[in-house]
């Protein structure tokens, strides 16, 4: 799972990966999503879904992998997402997220600005890590890889066996 255009699904499925499903909270990139999928061959083992992944019902499968790529910035409750998240991944969860420095924080401040003097309703906020990572932790996971970037952070936590869900 994993949301966006899918850049990172197809290319999971070109190393391997039996199928992905992607559920995405908004429509906006779906006719671009659709033309690269069916550009690489894929169109048979991908399934798009528009929808609030922290609502999803039993109808988004538990997943080996669970791919969150700049999601966790783009929505306010981020306890709530991780915890959707997590619950699905059968195995590892795959996070990136801004780090919490403070030129992000600056960054982002103005950013978030902007959009509101443009009247733009979209916000991005910047959970701390701790809490993040502590949030998938919490229901049975153990962090593999944590590394910051300049901007980015990527973490990779692992279910531990008899992990909760």
């Amino acid at each position: 799972m994993e949301g966006g255009i899918g850049a990172i699904e197809i290319e999971l499925l070109r190393a391997g990966m039996g199928r992905a499903v992607n559920v995405e909270l908004t429509p906006t990139y779906e006719s671009a999503a659709s033309e690269l999928i069916l550009e690489a061959g894929l169109g048979d083992r991908v399934e798009r879904r528009v929808m609030n992944f922290t609502e999803a019902d039993t109808s988004v499968e538990a997943a080996d992998v669970v791919v969150m790529n700049r999601v966790i910035c783009c929505y306010s409750d981020m306890p709530k997402l991780a915890s959707a998240a997590a619950v699905r991944a059968k195995g590892m969860l795959v996070m990136s997220f801004p780090n919490y420095r403070l030129w992000t924080r600056l960054g982002l401040t103005i950013v978030n600005l902007v959009f509101r003097v443009i009247r733009m309703q979209f916000r991005v906020f910047l959970h701390p890590p701790v809490r993040i990572l502590a949030a998938v932790e919490q229901r049975g996971f153990k962090t593999r890889l944590n590394q910051p970037g300049l901007i980015w952070q990527i973490v990779a936590l692992e279910r531990t066996p008899g992990g909760a869900q």
